[in-house]
């Protein structure tokens, strides 16, 4: 390398140093002088080492650059050790890290990678500085939702990559690993709408916690919804307009997962599904107008996480079994199989259906017409459970308005399916 290079490494080196010195020169800007291991210059002059080192380990056996580092983490060591005699209290070590990654960025630059240790510094920067945020987002986490995240972490980054690729079964319909991708985009959906949900809280209404809601899970959002209005009658005209904005939502994820699946599909439902979801918005918005309580916010909604590894197995476990019957009911009984199949699973699930309807017409096992029919039918069935539950739960004028809502939905869709 020339010398304008060498010096351009270098000025990167002393820059990432003074750049995470300021930062931690400002976290400690309170203390009293010489209380504190390292400041803006020390980490200055950190950089600068690792590069200097990095620099004189190119003319030395491959070694020397593993040599200083070790060097570099004993003197490190030995400052940490002499402060705690100093402040027994401060017990930790984040300082001592910083500085630890300062020598090697620092090293990085010298060596030729200096947009990776650019992008190292300011990722460091950013993590240093947001001591307070991470402290008070650890603190508002629920054990329920870091198992969410663990178990969400197990199932994709663990168990997805190690299932064989290919089919087996009737017609080679189970694909292990595809049927467990699956697994893994429904329990990311519904996390992400659980903790939209936790985020947003009560205070922006229940038209958006019915969205996120519908996300999640639009049956559990109906229960809840149900439940809150027969504890207060007052807000059963509001609560019904979050339960019919949770059903258009439930529309949406269905095109969503199809369309991820089978795009070809997805263009045939858009006509009907999008017709039932403006339909069923527009009743939310006439529940919304005509609700009593204008001065409320919505309730808060109490819903469980929707997301465990229990609830993903038996998920898959009931795929499997909608994707075998669904290609043998075609096989022996035709389309009316597959449709009497499709109402059955409406009766719990939608997604399901949906994902196995998709990948069965994407295989050419059915029809896309006859695909979309099935997944149809199963939106339909859940719909008319959904406006059960309100009646079981609630009964009174909730039902009524939501029953209209959901009527004037599914007369459209079938409609819609009919002129097409």
């Amino acid at each position: 390398m020339d010398e304008l290079d060498l010096f351009k490494r270098l000025g990167l080196a002393l820059a990432i140093g003074l750049l995470l010195g300021v930062e931690r020169g400002w976290q400690f800007r309170q203390a009293p002088a010489g209380s504190r291991i390292a400041g803006i210059r020390s980490f200055a002059l950190m950089g600068l080492l690792g590069g200097l080192w990095a620099l004189l380990a190119a003319e030395a056996p491959a070694v020397t650059l593993a040599l200083g580092f070790v060097g570099f983490a004993a003197l490190v060591a030995g400052a940490h050790f002499m402060h705690l005699r100093v402040a027994p209290s401060d017990q930790g070590i984040t300082t001592e890290i910083a500085e630890l990654i300062t020598f090697c960025l620092g090293a990085l630059a010298v060596r030729g990678h200096m947009a990776v240790a650019a992008a190292g510094g300011v990722v460091t920067l950013a993590v240093l500085s947001l001591k307070e945020p991470l402290h008070e987002f650890i603190e508002r986490i629920r054990f329920v939702e870091l198992k969410a995240v663990i178990n969400l972490l197990l199932i994709s980054v663990v168990m997805l990559p190690v299932l064989p690729d290919a089919g087996y079964g009737p017609g080679g319909t189970l694909n292990p690993y595809k049927l467990w991708w699956v697994v893994v985009m429904i329990a990311s959906i519904s996390f992400v709408g659980y903790v939209a949900i936790r985020v947003a809280g009560p205070r922006i209404g229940t038209l958006l916690t019915g969205f996120f809601g519908g996300l999640a899970s639009s049956t559990a959002l109906t229960v809840s919804f149900a439940h809150l209005g027969k504890q207060t009658p007052a807000l059963q005209s509001l609560l019904a307009s979050g339960v019919a904005v949770a059903g258009a939502t439930m529309f949406l994820r269905i095109l969503l997962i199809v369309g991820i699946l089978n795009p070809d599909m997805a263009r045939v439902l858009a006509a009907p599904l999008g017709a039932m979801t403006a339909v069923c918005l527009l009743g939310a918005a006439i529940l919304w107008l005509d609700r009593k309580e204008t001065g409320t916010n919505g309730s808060a909604l109490p819903l469980s996480n929707p997301f465990d590894l229990a609830t993903a197995v038996k998920f898959g476990a009931f795929l499997g079994i909608i994707l075998a019957a669904s290609g043998q009911l075609q096989q022996w009984y035709g389309n009316q199989g597959l449709y009497a199949l499709a109402a059955l699973s409406g009766l719990a699930d939608v997604d399901a259906i949906s994902v196995s309807m998709a990948k069965l017409a994407r295989q050419g096992t059915i029809t896309r017409s006859a695909a979309a029919n099935g997944v149809l039918i199963a939106a339909f069935v859940n719909t008319v459970v959904k406006g059960g539950i309100v009646a079981a739960i609630c009964s009174g004028g909730m039902a009524v308005r939501i029953g209209m809502a959901f009527l004037a939905t599914i007369a459209t869709g079938f409609i819609v399916l009919n002129i097409l």
